[in-house]
């Protein structure tokens, strides 16, 4: 399908960009650092947990927090690698093209949409070599790993479907950067919202935060409710940028 074909243009460009290879490497070396902290605390007071019963284990204390930092990480560089999608072609004059192509809507957002998901899915398995690697010493929970990484997925594919739409809008890429990072910075916030008094509005700004979904997977509590959130999520702004092409073509 020609969205696979859009797809590996968007992930082959974004190899050959030096921001995607320097976010790559920043990244890796900012979560490594907040991953040997976390360890080297757990190894300070390793002994006085072994004394205490039900005590949190190695997964609890780093292996979450690390996919904590993550995302906190990722939310700042989601919109770097997205704010160049669509309103670099409408910059560059290339979108006309690219409308009067024999492609549907659907095709080229998806195909750019997967294009970023297929480096951050890299980026994401190279994250999780760092917990795997207590393997050689010690055990881990992996039900809580494996949520806690399909959480991290979900949750970035949010991030890259709102970059992509916030992309759609505009002509100038950083504004597009400056406005995913907004509407990003805020459905993330709802949650600080949603913990108040235990009003339906309060409940309801609680359910529509991108971080009471992730807690949950990343606590190890896999809930359908919440991958359905997710994918609905999704779904919902990927529809909006279809549309929002769909009128440029009719424009055109």
């Amino acid at each position: 399908m020609m969205m696979f074909t859009i797809a590996a243009r968007e992930l082959r460009s974004l190899f050959l960009s030096p921001l995607a290879w320097s976010i790559l490497v920043v990244v890796q070396l900012i979560l490594a650092y907040l991953f040997l902290s976390k360890l080297d605390v757990y190894m300070a007071y390793q002994s006085r947990l072994m004394g205490m019963a039900g005590a949190p284990g190695v997964t609890e204390l780093v292996v979450a927090p690390l996919f904590a930092s993550a995302a906190i990480v990722l939310l700042l560089v989601v919109p770097m690698l997205t704010m160049r999608l669509i309103s670099e072609e409408r910059r560059s004059q290339t979108l006309i093209l690219l409308l009067s192509a024999p492609l549907s809507m659907t095709e080229i957002v998806l195909g750019k949409f997967l294009g970023v998901m297929g480096f951050l899915l890299l980026m994401v398995l190279m994250i999780a070599l760092m917990p795997l690697s207590l393997l050689m010493g010690g055990n881990i929970d992996f039900g809580m790993f494996f949520s806690g990484m399909l959480g991290l997925l979900l949750l970035l594919a949010s991030f890259v479907a709102i970059g992509v739409f916030m992309s759609s809008l505009t002509a100038q890429p950083t504004v597009a950067a400056v406005s995913s990072f907004g509407v990003l910075l805020m459905l993330w916030i709802l949650d600080w919202a949603g913990s108040g008094d235990g009003t339906q509005a309060s409940d309801l700004l609680g359910y529509l935060s991108l971080l009471r979904h992730f807690e949950s997977l990343l606590r190890g509590m896999f809930d359908s409710s919440d991958v359905v959130y997710y994918l609905l999520f999704v779904f919902f702004f990927l529809v909006m940028s279809i549309r929002r092409l769909d009128a440029d073509r009719l424009q055109h």
